[in-house]
């Protein structure tokens, strides 16, 4: 019965947040964009959830009245922004497309950082290349996807403890995430948006009912998993035999850390030669990597202690910096340092 009620309690939030979501659009209609909240410079859940209520659509078309700073966050310095997402028919709608999405997901891994506004902004100037219809429609679909977030974000939490849970649980709390998907979003963005993660939980559930199945031997459970692994999309099968091949190669590593001969050995027949050459020269510069930076850590550390004052300590962190990294490297030690 407790299950019931839980779950007739999500369905009548789903449909609370479905017509708050209309009124809200209905309201933004009426009135134009003049009625769109003021940003505070307040953190990001704050914004969210105070500026903006259960709406953080209502922050697409605000971008310049929102100051970002020239600079990206230092999590996304020597990046590159995701291409690929703007794709349009032969009338000029947009189509979209998984790349959309990371492209969105780009700027707003970066939350904490910089503020929702801020972030919103950025990804508003992205779109901004677009020519009508489709930068309208993108709009949209931001606003969309920023508003489901915020839905599922709540609706995750009102799940409780996720690890431990049975088949039909997991299946069932699956099936509300999807259908507050095509909620919020159209048929053909929940699709273009979430298919693979789809993919990827639809063999979750049936590798729970695997490996809990009584009636199967191991023999019966591999050959079954291999089977529910043959129904995911081929990049995410390629993609899961890469994971498996390389976490095979970090144990053959550690077991052969004294033995390089024996250890090329077995990158090359598991790689093939390119692909071993490859991967030993990455080895290669990771240790030199890390050699550099462990021993720039130490010099930094006696450096912030010393008691200069912030200009003087800040031009000799830049020198430091490059007296161990390359212009490119230094990026990299910047960010690092940004959150150390």
């Amino acid at each position: 019965m407790k299950s019931h009620f839980r779950l007739l309690l999500v369905l009548l939030l789903i449909i609370a947040a479905v017509v708050s979501f209309w009124l809200m659009r209905a309201d933004l209609a009426s009135h134009g964009d003049s009625n769109a909240p003021q940003t505070t410079g307040e953190p990001p859940i704050s914004v969210a959830r105070e500026d903006v209520a259960a709406a953080p659509s209502k922050l697409v078309n605000n971008a310049s009245s929102v100051p970002v700073p020239e600079q990206l966050p230092a999590s996304l310095a020597g990046t590159s922004v995701p291409g690929g997402w703007d794709r349009t028919d032969r009338l000029g709608n947009l189509i979209p497309t998984p790349q959309l999405r990371q492209l969105f997901e780009y700027f707003l891994s970066a939350l904490g950082e910089e503020s929702l506004p801020q972030l919103v902004a950025r990804i508003q100037r992205a779109l901004s290349v677009l020519d009508e219809p489709a930068r309208a429609q993108a709009l949209v679909t931001l606003g969309a996807y920023l508003d489901y977030k915020l839905a599922v974000s709540e609706l995750e939490q009102s799940y409780g403890e996720v690890s431990g849970l049975g088949a039909g649980e997991l299946q069932r709390r699956m099936a509300e995430i999807q259908a507050l998907r095509r909620t919020w979003l159209d048929a053909d963005t929940a699709n273009a948006f979430f298919a693979d993660d789809e993919a990827v939980d639809r063999f979750q559930v049936e590798k729970l009912r695997i490996a809990s199945d009584d009636s199967l031997t191991d023999d019966q459970k591999a050959e079954a998993l291999r089977q529910a692994e043959s129904s995911l999309p081929e990049p995410l099968r390629k993609a899961r035999e890469e994971t498996r091949r390389f976490a095979d190669y970090e144990q053959v590593r550690q077991e052969l850390s004294d033995d390089p001969r024996a250890l090329e050995a077995w990158r090359r027949e598991a790689f093939g030669d390119a692909a071993a050459e490859r991967l030993a020269r990455l080895e290669a510069e990771q240790q030199d990597w890390d050699r550099r930076w462990q021993a720039y850590a130490g010099e930094r550390d006696r450096l912030l202690s010393s008691g200069l004052a912030e200009p003087e300590r800040r031009e000799a962190l830049e020198r430091l910096r490059a007296s161990h990294f390359n212009e490119t490297e230094r990026i990299r030690a910047r960010a690092l340092d940004s959150i150390r």
